[in-house]
């Protein structure tokens, strides 16, 4: 399994962390909400699911771009699949 990280595509202030440390994700998901200084409201979503190994930032905080919020390990096997 690859450790992935989960970067800020954009500066602003994280307004929502739609994910638990230790939760899954699946490709696409919400993982995260930021509040760009033009007040527009950007989602954080990624191409992989995984397990989230650690959660970098919390509600509020201020990010720019490139910062990594969280790290997740992917897993081998599709998403969705049973």
């Amino acid at each position: 399994m690859n450790d992935n990280l989960i970067v800020s595509s954009c500066d602003g202030v994280i307004e929502i962390i739609f994910i638990d440390h230790h939760s899954r994700i699946n490709e696409w998901e919400k993982l995260f909400a930021i509040r760009k200084k033009d007040g527009e409201l950007e989602t954080i979503t990624v191409g992989f699911g995984g397990k989230v190994s650690s959660i970098e930032v919390e509600k509020g905080d201020q990010v720019i771009k490139g910062m990594v919020l969280a790290q997740v390990k992917e897993e081998l096997f599709a998403s969705g699949s049973e």
